[in-house]
């Protein structure tokens, strides 16, 4: 208040003073002012600018080379972008984002444009007059088919035969005569070395043989020995000095009976009998022969093949399409897998889907709400999509892979009754009954189980046993996954990824690593089963019964009121 008052006196005392103030004086305060203020601007716009004066300076800054170049700044940046973490984290985000095309969005929204374009048609207003409205169908819905791989088998059975074949000893008379040569010893008598001829003994000198042929020399001293060879052959340019003539007898054994089945490869050898033995001496071309055996019996099992196939279904299903053949044996090939790209057989399918115009009741202008509740099929919904949620659970941080899959397999006979495979095929609930009657084990049991959920990527088929070239068991590989996304995602992936699953005795059904998600192009991919988990739940609401026989109810009651 002290303060206020001391205002107020100093206004009053001024006011004298500003009454008495001319125009004249005011412009010349306003002049003498004005030529203050302008010396000192014409100072300081002659005054060399001092950056020192400007507030917060702390000398040249680092960056003062863009000065005289700034457009060196935008091209310096961009360079240092890419090393940027956050920059390469948007750039990475904008390039492997999902995209998905018009079709494809335009078949997920078909339904709701439909809708869309007539809504009066399905949400046509409240029934009036004691009726109870009426239910108007929905769009169907525009969610695929699934689909499974069905296998079937071609080639031949295989069974055994015992075959035998018969051996004999055939005999035969050979030339056995000897030839008598005679050689100067000291002389050149390299002629009669070797395997045909032998030293047989030495005679007195070539002078004392008179009319005897000899090699080696002429007679010389009467005393000179001579060396005498015998050769079971002529030699070449010398005459013998006497033949001997003799006979012998060769055996051999004469397989031709056989010659046949050892050729054939679908053949083995399993045993070779003696069956002619007695007498063990016999006389050939008078010559006493003995030999322990004259005649055997082999024995061979030989393969038996049929050609066999019980693909002619498969065939003649117009859903399915060949796609590949695999050989299960090696080669020759006699047994292959052939596998076929179907819709799974008796799905269910969607039922219809309403809406109704039944919840409020009227009857002469007093109306009813009929109280809805909430519809049982929403776990359903709920289910679906937790599917999405699976990809964020999957991740593996110790190994930084994603969508990890589990190996199983399952055993099935070769153009047989044990199939311990039905999977995606075959209803759920029968087809488990079947394989607890097959005697199938517990894991096969439980892979039908996922299967048939849609879980399970079948890898391929290796033979498990043969016999003579033909695969009589064979098993089926399959990699596992906990929901059907991570299935979907694998099985389309690995083919953007252009990485196909390893042979069936090898794969470990190992997830993605980071890098290679990274690469993999959503809007690609094909998600129709996936989404028909979320269109399915929505159901017929199981309250509609209830809703009717509450407006009976309640006709009842206006009726009785009416009385």
């Amino acid at each position: 208040m002290i303060r206020r008052l001391s205002t107020l006196l100093l206004l009053m005392t001024a006011l004298p003073v500003l009454a008495q103030s001319s125009p004249d004086a005011a412009r010349a305060d306003g002049k003498a002012f004005g030529a203050a203020k302008a010396a000192a601007a014409k100072t300081a716009a002659t005054t060399a600018p001092d950056a020192t004066r400007i507030p917060g300076y702390n000398g040249t800054p680092a960056q003062s080379g863009y000065f005289a170049d700034p457009d060196r700044m935008a091209h310096e940046a961009a360079r240092q972008s890419n090393n940027h973490a956050g920059y390469r984290t948007v750039r990475d985000s904008l390039q492997h984002r999902a995209r998905f095309t018009p079709v494809d969005l335009d078949a997920t929204i078909a339904r709701s444009r439909t809708i869309s374009g007539d809504p009066m048609t399905y949400a046509s207003g409240m029934g009036g007059n004691g009726t109870a409205g009426r239910c108007v169908p929905l769009p169907p819905s525009t969610s695929a088919a699934a689909r499974y791989n069905a296998t079937c088998n071609t080639g031949f059975t295989a069974t055994a035969e015992n075959r035998s074949c018969t051996v004999r000893l055939t005999p035969q008379l050979r030339d056995a005569s000897t030839y008598l040569y005679f050689c100067s010893t000291g002389g050149d008598c390299s002629a009669f070395i070797g395997p045909k001829c032998r030293k047989t003994g030495t005679h007195p000198g070539p002078c004392l043989q008179r009319d005897k042929t000899f090699a080696g020399g002429g007679c010389t001293e009467p005393g000179d020995p001579v060396d005498e060879f015998t050769c079971t052959e002529q030699v070449a340019g010398f005459t013998p000095v006497a033949v001997r003539p003799g006979t012998t007898v060769d055996t051999v054994r004469d397989e031709s009976a056989c010659a046949g089945l050892a050729a054939d490869s679908d053949c083995t050898q399993d045993s070779e009998t003696c069956t002619d033995s007695d007498p063990v001496t016999r006389t050939v071309g008078g010559l006493s022969i003995t030999r322990p055996c004259w005649g055997w019996e082999r024995s061979y099992t030989c393969a038996a093949y049929a050609a066999k196939q019980d693909c002619s279904a498969l065939d003649a299903n117009p859903g399915c399409h060949f796609v590949r053949a695999d050989c299960l044996t090696d080669e020759p090939c006699r047994t292959w897998e052939r596998v076929y790209d179907c819709p799974v057989p008796d799905e269910p399918t969607d039922p219809d889907q309403f809406i109704c115009d039944g919840d409020v009741y009227c009857i002469d202008g007093s109306c009813e709400t009929i109280d809805r509740q909430p519809n049982t099929e929403f776990k359903d919904a709920a289910v679906a999509l937790g599917a999405m949620n699976q990809a964020r659970r999957e991740f593996d941080q110790a190994n930084l892979k994603l969508f990890e899959g589990e190996r199983a397999s399952c055993a099935s006979k070769v153009f047989g009754i044990l199939n311990c495979c039905k999977g995606k095929g075959f209803p759920l609930i029968p087809g488990i009954q079947l394989l607890v009657a097959l005697g199938c084990s517990r894991e096969e049991r439980l892979l039908h189980e996922r299967d048939a959920k849609g879980l399970c990527s079948y890898v391929g088929t290796y033979c498990a046993s043969s016999f003579l070239g033909v695969c009589f068991t064979k098993r089926k590989v399959y990699c596992c996954f906990e929901s059907k996304l991570s299935r979907v995602l694998q099985e389309q992936g690995r083919v953007q990824l252009n990485k196909p699953w390893a042979p069936p005795k090898e794969e470990s059904c190992s997830g993605f690593t980071v890098e290679e998600f990274a690469k993999l192009d959503l809007s690609k991919m094909d998600f129709s089963e996936v989404y028909a988990d979320f269109t399915n739940a929505a159901r017929l609401p199981d309250e509609l019964q209830a809703a009717s026989d509450l407006q009976q109810k309640i006709e009842a009651y206006y009726a009785q009121a009416s009385h």
